[in-house]
């Protein structure tokens, strides 16, 4: 059974200690071409859960009958089949959200965070641990694509949670306007690669800041 304390960690690191995008900086293909508005990415983010705590799931279920020389192909298997169920899910209960992911929700496949989680974690722990993992890691990703979606819609449309109706369905929303226009650059390629180094380099001085704070606390202990 998992304590407390464990799942707390457990979420703490694929949040922000060792979290796909952030620390490994993997998946960045999607993270960077998807996160034009907050919408994209949160749509992305939950296709990415889904698929990584399923297939984690599936992994350590079906661990002890998957030969070590065929597991790589095997996970892509899984990943794959879990990622056929979620586009279909998209295209029949969000086709517009649908058409605008476009290929990058058949491309969750090639996510390099998904088969890394399947063979450095769930290939080697029991269903719930692996569950939980799939669910801190997945839940890691969302975030942070929502968050670099959420900084590029405001700094380049000038507008905070537009096109919710993706989602909802019913009439077109505008969103959050905050200013008429924006930082054009912001939504494009470019746009990307500064959103996403910004948010490496405010997680390293944050990280860099607690560890000082930790030092002089020690330091003032000992005296």
């Amino acid at each position: 059974m998992t304590d407390n304390n464990t799942i707390l960690q457990t979420f703490r690191n694929g949040l922000w200690d060792d979290n796909p995008g952030l620390v490994q900086l993997l998946g960045l293909c999607p993270l960077l071409a998807i996160t034009t508005t907050f919408v994209n990415g949160l749509g992305l983010g939950i296709a990415t859960l889904f698929v990584v705590t399923c297939s984690n799931v599936l992994v350590s279920a079906t661990r002890a009958w998957i030969r070590s020389e065929i597991r790589i192909p095997m996970y892509v298997l899984i990943i794959a089949s879990l990622v056929t169920c979620i586009e279909l899910i998209f295209k029949a209960y969000m086709p517009a959200l649908d058409r605008t992911l476009g290929i990058f929700i058949p491309l969750i496949v090639t996510n390099c965070a998904i088969v890394a989680r399947a063979e450095v974690f769930a290939s080697r722990n029991p269903i719930g641990a692996s569950m939980l993992d799939g669910l801190a890691m997945g839940t890691g990703f969302a975030a942070l694509l929502c968050a670099i979606g959420a900084f590029r819609e405001l700094i380049g449309r000038g507008s905070i949670m537009a096109n919710l109706d993706m989602f909802f369905g019913g009439e077109p929303l505008s969103g959050l306007v905050i200013v008429d226009g924006g930082f054009l650059l912001a939504v494009l390629p470019p746009g990307a690669f500064f959103s996403l180094a910004l948010a490496v380099a405010g997680k390293n001085h944050l990280d860099r800041r607690r560890k000082n704070a930790a030092k002089q606390g020690d330091r003032i202990h000992v005296r």
